[in-house]
C-alpha cells in the first residue's frame, strides 16, 4: 500500500478526525482500516493482518489519504475484538502519520507547522491605502492573477513618486536600488532577511519576483547576498509544499504564462553561485509541466551546471520531508512533462544526465499512470518514443492503446468498429490533446471516427486551441462544430475568455467575429 499525499494546506483538526475515524473502524473491524494498520503501524497488534515484508512509509502517491470504505457484506472481522480494543487514539495518530510519510504525528504536526510558517497567499493580498504596500503589491508576480495591467499601475506610482523606489529595503529591492540598498546594510545587516511588504517576503523575494524595469537588480541582489540574504528564501504558495523560491521568481514562467525577470539566466546563476540548491520543483513545473514554451533548454542547463537531479534536494526538501519531491522525482517529472508537451530537445537532454526514463515521478494525475514511453506512443510522439526506446525505456501497451497512437499521428488506422468504439470509450477526451497541439490532421480524422469535438473535460478542444492561441485550429473545430459558447467546467469562461487571457489576440477577435 503506497504512501499518500497530504491535501493541499491541510489542518491539524482534519488529521485528528482522520485518526479518530480510523480509530472507530479498527474497533469496528474495518477491513480497509484493519490493512492500513497492519500496513503502517510499526508494532503488530495481536490477531491483525501481518505487516508486509520489506514495506515500509516512503515514496509518494499523488492520492489524498481515503475515506475508509465500508467491508464488503459477508466478509470476515479480522483481528479479535480485545486486539481491536487495545487501539488507541495515539495509536490512530501514528498510523495516519506514518501513511503520510512521516515518521510519527510529533513529527506531521512539525509538519504542519512549517506550512503555517511559510505559506503565503500574494494573490489574495487586497489593495492597500498605503502607498508603499500598494506598490510592492503591483509591481511582484503574484501568481494566481497576474494581470500586465498591474506592472504599469506600479510603474505610474513610482513615476508620480520616486521616493517608493527607496522607502525601505522590500521597495529598494523591487526596484534594484544597490546604493541605498548598500547603505541600508551597512547599518542594519539584518534588514537582509528582513520579512515585510504586502506579502511578508524576504527582500531578496521581492528582488525576484519584481518586473518593474530600471535599476541594477544583478548588483542589488549582491549585496544582499553579501549582507547575509538566502539564496534559498521562498514561500508556499497557499501553503502548497512546492516553493516558491527566488529562482522560481527568476526564470518565472507557470499556466498563465508569467513573465521571467528582465535577466533570468544572470540572476539565476548569481543565486545558486551564492548557494541556491538547483533542484527547484516549482522553476520546473512552470518552465514545465505548468508552461507552454518553446522547447528551450537554458534553464535546465544552468540548473544541471549547478547539480540538479543529485544532492539531499536543500533546505527545502529538509523542511518539508516526504511532502517536497526529491531530486531524483523531479526529474522523472520533467521526463514525463517533456514528452506529453513535446520537447524532444528537453528530453534528449534530460536523458544524457541520467534521468530516470521509467520513473513515475511525483505521480501527477496527469501522467495517469503512465511509463513516458506508454505516453510518447499515445501521444504520437514518434521522435520521443524512439529517443526512450534508445535508452531503455519500457511500456505495456495494448492494440486500444496503439490505435490512439495512431489517431494522434493522423494515420487511419485500419480498425474494426469494435476497436474504434473501445478506443472513444477509454480516451473520449482525445481530441482536446490533438487540439492543444495544433494537430488538425488529427482533429479531423479523429472528428470521422466518431470521437466528439465538442466534449468538455475542464475544457473543450476548442478551449485548447485558443488558448495555444492556433487560428487554423480553432478554424477546424468550428467548422466540425464545436461550439464557441462552450465554458470550461473550472472558470466558467468561454474560448474567446481563454484567448483574451492568454493574450492570443488573434484568436480572440475571431472568436468575438463568431
Amino acid at each position: 500500500m503506497p504512501v499518500r499525499r497530504l491535501p493541499d494546506n491541510p489542518s491539524l483538526e482534519y488529521l485528528r478526525n482522520q485518526a479518530k475515524r480510523l480509530k472507530k473502524a479498527v474497533r469496528a473491524a474495518d477491513t480497509a482500516a484493519l490493512e492500513l494498520v497492519a500496513e503502517f503501524h510499526p508494532r503488530p497488534f495481536p490477531g491483525l493482518p501481518a505487516r508486509p515484508a520489506g514495506s515500509s512509509p516512503v515514496g509518494g502517491d499523488p492520492r489524498s489519504f481515503p475515506e475508509f470504505r465500508a467491508r464488503s457484506a459477508g466478509s470476515p472481522p479480522v483481528g479479535g475484538p480485545r486486539a481491536r480494543e487495545g487501539f488507541t487514539l495515539a495509536d490512530a495518530q501514528l498510523t495516519v502519520a506514518r501513511a503520510y510519510g512521516f515518521a510519527s504525528w510529533p513529527r506531521l504536526r512539525a509538519h504542519l507547522d512549517v506550512l503555517a510558517r511559510h505559506s503565503r497567499s500574494p494573490h489574495l493580498v487586497p489593495r492597500s491605502a498605503d502607498p508603499v504596500a500598494e506598490f510592492l503589491r503591483l509591481a511582484c508576480l503574484p501568481y494566481g492573477n497576474d494581470d500586465p495591467a498591474r506592472r504599469r499601475e506600479a510603474a505610474r506610482a513610482l513615476a508620480l513618486d520616486p521616493g517608493l523606489a527607496v522607502a525601505n529595503v522590500h521597495t529598494m529591492a523591487a526596484t534594484g536600488q544597490a546604493e541605498a540598498m548598500a547603505a541600508t546594510l551597512a547599518a542594519d545587516p539584518a534588514q537582509a532577511r528582513a520579512e515585510g511588504g504586502p506579502h511578508r517576503w524576504e527582500p531578496l523575494l521581492y528582488l525576484a519576483y519584481s518586473r518593474v524595469e530600471g535599476g541594477d537588480a544583478l548588483e542589488t541582489a549582491r549585496v544582499l547576498l553579501r549582507h547575509g540574504a538566502d539564496p534559498d528564501a521562498g514561500y508556499l504558495w497557499d501553503g502548497l509544499t512546492s516553493p516558491f523560491t527566488a529562482l522560481t521568481g527568476a526564470f518565472g514562467g507557470g499556466e498563465r504564462g508569467e513573465p521571467p525577470h528582465p535577466r533570468p539566466i544572470e540572476l539565476a546563476r548569481l543565486l545558486l553561485e551564492a548557494g541556491a540548491d538547483p533542484n527547484d520543483g516549482q522553476t520546473l513545473y512552470n518552465r514545465g509541466l505548468g508552461g507552454s514554451g518553446p522547447d528551450d533548454t537554458e534553464h535546465l542547463e544552468l540548473l544541471f551546471e549547478y547539480g540538479l537531479g543529485r544532492g539531499d534536494g536543500g533546505p527545502w526538501h529538509r523542511r518539508l520531508g516526504p511532502a517536497h519531491a526529491t531530486p531524483e522525482r523531479m526529474l522523472q517529472d520533467e521526463v514525463l512533462a517533456s514528452v506529453i508537451a513535446r520537447r524532444p530537445r528537453r528530453l534528449r537532454l534530460l536523458i544524457e544526465h541520467g534521468a530516470g526514463v521509467d520513473g513515475p515521478g511525483t505521480g501527477h494525475p496527469v501522467f495517469e499512470g503512465r511509463t513516458p514511453y506508454e505516453l510518447a506512443v499515445l501521444g504520437g510522439n514518434v521522435e520521443e518514443a524512439a529517443m526512450l526506446a534508445e535508452a531503455g525505456a519500457t511500456g505495456s501497451l495494448d492494440e486500444v492503446d496503439l490505435f490512439l497512437g495512431a489517431c494522434m499521428r493522423a494515420e487511419r488506422p485500419d480498425a474494426d468498429p469494435g476497436l474504434v468504439a473501445r478506443a472513444v470509450e477509454r480516451v473520449p477526451h482525445l481530441v482536446n490533446r490533438a487540439a492543444a497541439h495544433g494537430n488538425v490532421e488529427a482533429v479531423r480524422l479523429m472528428a470521422s471516427l466518431g470521437f466528439e469535438v465538442g466534449l468538455v473535460r475542464r475544457a473543450s478542444p476548442l478551449h485548447e486551441a485558443a488558448w495555444a492561441g492556433d487560428l487554423p485550429t480553432v478554424k477546424a473545430l468550428l467548422e466540425l462544430g464545436a461550439d464557441p459558447s462552450a465554458r470550461d467546467t473550472e472558470f466558467g469562461a468561454t474560448p474567446q475568455g481563454w484567448a483574451e487571457h492568454g493574450g492570443r489576440h488573434e484568436v480572440a477577435a475571431y472568436l468575438a467575429s463568431v
